[in-house]
Order: C-alpha cells, then structure tokens, then sequence
C-alpha cells in the first residue's frame, strides 16, 4: 500500500536534521570521521532513503521484502521507541532548566553558597545533584562545596530509585503534549513546524559564536577545539575509529528506521541520492559548527575555573547541563543567553521526536492497515501517551541512567 501523502523536498530536509550540537567533532578525529562518513554513512543513508521512497512503507513492512530479515525492521522500530523515551526525557529536562531561568540570578549560578559554581560541583566526587535546590555542606575540613540538585547520579544507586519527581512529570506531559500536537495530523503537519525547529538552533549557534569568541579563554577553548596540539598517533587505535563509526551512526541516525519512514513520503522519482548527500554534509556541517560555539565558551570557563580546557569538556551529558548552563550563568544578561540556549536544545529535541514518533506511528499503520490506516490522530496520540508513562521511571531520583537507551545505547552503537 503506497503513501500517498507526499512531502516537499524541504520538509524532508528540515524533518532529517537531528540533535547534534553536541555531537561535536574534534581536532585528528576529523580524519577517521570523514572517512567513516564517505565509506559507511553516506552509502547507509542513500541505501534506507532509497528503500523507504521505492516501497513508500515504513522499516517494518520495508524489510518483508526478505522475509529472514523481517526482524531488523522490527529491531529498528523498538531502537526508535527507547530512543524517543529517551530524547522526552532530555526535553523535559530542558524545559524546567527554561522555567528556571526566567529569574536572576540564575538559580544553579551558587552566588549564595560561597562557591565558584555549579562546575566546581561538579569536579568534586563529592557532589550530588538532584532537585533544583542550593544547598551548602562541606566535604573536607578546609572545603565548602554547593550542591544544585537537579537528576545526576550515581550508577550504584539505579536500585533505588525513588519517587517520582513531579515537576520533571509536568515537563514531561508538557514535552509529549507539543510532540502530540505537532504530529496530530501527520508528517504534513510536522513538516512545517520544523522549519522552525531546524533554523532556530543555528541562529542561536551564531549568535553564542559571536558572544564566545569574545571572552577571555575563548582562544584556548577553540585550540583544543580544533586540535592544534592533537596526537596524531592516536589515529593507530583501532578505539578512535569505532568511535567515529558510532558517531557517525548516531548523529545520521543510521539504522533507527526514521530514514525509511520519512523517505516514504517521497515522491518516487524523487533524487534521493542528491538528498543523502546534502543532509550528510549539513549534518556532519552542523556538529563542526556548533564544536566552536561550544568549544570558545567552554575555554572561557576553563580560564575563570583555572583548570584544563579537557578537563572541562570531558562532562559527558552534564555538558549540557551542568557545564555549557554554569559557564552561560557567568555572562552578562545570564538570564538571556540561558534561556535561547534551553530553547534551542528543545526545538532541537523536538525535531528529532518527530522523526522517532513518526516511526512508531508508521509502523503501527503499515502493520495493520484496515485498522489505523484512516487514523492517524488516535495512534499518534495512544504513542504519547504509553511513551510518557514509561518515561516517568527516568525521571524518578536515580535521573537519566535508567532510560532504557542509555542502558542500552553503547551495546547497539558500538556493537558490543
């Protein structure tokens, strides 16, 4: 059964630009990431764009073409459905950071807790972040550190996981209600609402690059950034080029299933091999545009914290939010530049939930066409729905290490 609904080309554009501001690239791991970005991403993306558009279905119905491989389509569905729990939750999380920061000063800045922020919590193994609430206690004799709770903790503590933390549960009702209202009547409908979500991120990427490049330290940050001082010797290691293939993977979304259900809407004829090649490069574009706006003020922080622009980088999640916050905390008009940062990565998070819903929807559809063909509306708002209450356990007090695709997210990318 063909889709008849067909999408303009810049629809299609706009819906396949994912959330990779910070999926950065870095320095000598440009070489092996272009080169896993020629050899296996770009053949991957022209290879599932071009199965969606010849079938016009979505990965499950796709894959009935070999029935022996009908339960890769499937596998792609359930990756779609963690990777949207997972992505809520981020958005979620960013929406009470962007309630938060309608007041100044910015609450996680610590300036009634004697302490310089809230990184310096964060370097201390000490620290603890749960609830959005500032709290001073000391960790050693001479030593007083502040603790911002918001959702970071610990592995060990994954068995406890507490209550539910019920103004991150309003987030994210509010998360899933905009993901709902924007797919409520299909990819059409979508279609246009990414148009905003697409361009807003590089307006405020512009406009962070201008302000960063323009702070003390922001020169030190970008050299690490670009990899003046890289090790080239490190190319040898076969662990660098596992991980570009991963972010490779990652940030194109390589065999998620958003591909062939959003190239489903294509016209037939459509040239989808043109179309591979410019999302792969804007993409890849994107993330090497959004390492200097990143980059030059993370070297600005590193300067006020006197510590190593490496050290500072090396936040894993908290990047976003704990590190890129505190370091804007630290400029003027804090509360502006806080609040386009937490709208960019919402709209960023809602592109890509467009794509993942969009995948579970469609499935769901093609698997029973008598059924839910006709409607779209119900079966986009019964997804929500089931998605946010198994959301609910990752914003309970063990935060996001209990989202199924963080658990599962470095077995399936790198193939563990």
């Amino acid at each position: 059964m063909s889709t008849k609904l067909y999408l303009k080309k810049t629809d299609f554009f706009s819906l396949c630009f994912k959330y990779c501001v910070f999926s950065t690239i870095q320095g000598a791991f440009l070489i092996p990431y272009t080169i896993m970005l020629a050899v296996a991403g770009l053949p991957l993306f022209f290879m599932e764009s071009s199965f969606g558009q010849f079938c016009s279905q979505g990965p499950i119905n796709v894959w009935k073409a070999v029935p022996i491989l009908q339960g890769v389509g499937i596998t792609m569905m359930l990756v779609s459905t963690f990777v949207a729990i997972y992505y809520n939750v981020i958005i979620a999380y960013s929406i009470y950071y962007l309630f938060a920061s309608f007041q100044y000063p910015l609450p996680w800045s610590a300036k009634d807790c004697n302490s310089t922020g809230l990184l310096d919590c964060f370097f201390s193994k000490e620290a603890r972040v749960s609830v959005f609430t500032v709290h001073c206690y000391k960790t050693t004799v001479s030593s007083k550190h502040c603790s911002f709770e918001l959702f970071f903790y610990s592995s060990k503590n994954l068995k406890k996981t507490g209550p539910v933390v019920w103004h991150l549960a309003l987030c994210l009702l509010l998360a899933w209600i905009l993901v709902g209202a924007a797919l409520f009547k299909g990819i059409k409908s979508s279609g246009k609402v990414v148009y905003f979500t697409a361009t807003f991120p590089y307006v405020v990427l512009f406009i962070l690059l201008i302000r960063g490049v323009t702070l003390e330290g922001a020169k030190d940050g970008i050299e690490f950034y670009i990899g003046s001082k890289s090790n080239l010797t490190k190319l040898t290691d076969s662990e660098v080029w596992k991980d570009a293939a991963t972010q490779i993977f990652f940030s194109l979304s390589i065999a998620w299933g958003g591909l062939m259900a959003l190239s489903s809407y294509n016209k037939f004829y459509n040239n989808c091999y043109q179309d591979s090649i410019i999302v792969c490069i804007t993409n890849c574009g994107t993330s090497v545009f959004a390492g200097f706006a990143i980059f030059s003020i993370l070297g600005h922080m590193a300067h006020v914290y006197q510590r190593p622009v490496s050290e500072v980088a090396d936040a894993g999640f908290g990047l976003a939010f704990i590190a890129y916050p505190d370091a804007l905390s630290k400029l003027p008009i804090s509360p502006l530049w806080s609040i386009l940062f937490f709208v960019m990565l919402i709209t960023l998070g809602l592109d890509s939930q467009f794509a993942g819903i969009e995948v579970i929807a469609t499935c769901l559809q093609d698997a029973y066409p008598k059924l839910l063909k006709s409607k779209r509306g119900i079966v986009t708002t019964a997804v929500c729905i089931v998605l946010f209450l198994l959301g609910l356990p990752c914003i309970t007090r063990v935060g996001i290490p209990f989202t199924p695709f963080t658990m599962i997210k470095m077995h399936y990318m790198k193939g563990e």
